[in-house]
């Protein structure tokens, strides 16, 4: 009985691993870069130059595939790269190799591309607030290029991705329309690049709470007190500060006032750009406990990163 048990075992073992080896030849003989431009964009939404590049920062970051059957650092990126911009793992036609990738297999990619994009080096390099007076100018400069407002470094406004229920502290992520949430901080400047990110709160903390608790609004009090005039842009959950510009609600037709409200909602609106092209559905099949929401706190900043 022993035997036939210990027999049958080591046949499944077998089988187990010439189904590694067999998806690792399949992933390997597989070659994305090989798609038509346009098609790899629609897929990964990056250029092959821009993966290039991604692939070149990140190698160093990576785990080091030590077995025959470990997936190549392409292959990670690129799976990583497919959940990003599509919200899910979707094993289509295109993203060929995904279908020789195992859950499991595509689930620790993820996590290992996620965490190369989250460390302080990558993070630093390409998140980052304007912190030199001349970095400040240049950003003032495309916004007064761009849409004739001066002073302006940066919009500034909260998204909510959507969660199911989480298991623990469920009150902190139960927004004000009635479903559970991230909000999401977001600064950004002239061209859409983002300066600053805070996936940290739930969808309950309103907009104005998430920027009080916010390193950003403690440097731009700071520098207003050492008599350098600039300011974001925020809509009206904002309070009005030296540093922080909102709209002037109910403005009488044809003042200046409501001009100074145009130009504002125009500008503003960059930061409704940006949230678009960022939002990602944040939903998951199962209820989220404390390490799914950091995953997904991670994963908001490896997104914003490219």
């Amino acid at each position: 009985m022993a035997r036939a048990f210990l027999l049958g075992y080591a046949e499944e073992e077998r089988r187990r691993n010439v189904l590694r080896i067999e998806r690792r030849r399949l992933r390997d003989a597989s070659d994305p870069l090989q798609l038509p431009e346009r098609e790899f964009i629609g897929h990964f939404r990056l250029t092959k130059l821009g993966f290039q590049q991604v692939l070149v920062e990140l190698s160093s970051h990576l785990p080091l595939v030590r077995r025959n059957t470990g997936v190549r650092n392409e292959l990670k990126i690129l799976a990583a790269l497919n959940f990003y911009a599509n919200g899910s793992y979707q094993r289509n036609v295109g993203a060929s190799f995904l279908l020789n990738m195992s859950q499991p297999t595509f689930s620790k990619c993820l996590h290992e591309v996620t965490g190369a994009l989250n460390t302080c080096e990558i993070l630093r390099k390409y998140i980052k607030f304007p912190m030199t007076q001349h970095e400040r100018e240049i950003i003032m400069k495309d916004f007064m290029e761009k849409f004739g407002f001066p002073g302006v470094i940066g919009c500034i406004d909260g998204t909510h991705v959507a969660l199911i229920r989480p298991k623990e502290h469920e009150e902190a992520y139960f927004n004000r329309k009635n479903y559970h949430s991230l909000n999401v901080l977001l600064i950004c400047d002239a061209k859409l690049t983002i300066l600053h990110v805070d996936a940290s709160f739930g969808g309950a903390s309103h907009d104005s709470y998430v920027w009080n608790q916010c390193v950003i609004k403690a440097f731009l009090e700071g520098l207003e007190r050492n008599g350098e005039r600039l300011w974001l842009l925020g809509d009206s959950g904002y309070a009005q500060r030296p540093w922080m510009m909102t709209p002037i609600i109910g403005a009488a037709p044809g003042s200046p006032e409501e001009y100074y409200t145009d130009l504002h909602c125009r500008d503003g609106d960059l930061d409704n750009d940006q949230q678009h092209q960022l939002c990602i559905q944040g939903r998951t099949d199962a209820p989220l406990d404390e390490s799914r929401l950091i995953l997904i706190n991670r994963i908001w900043n490896a997104r914003n990163i490219l």
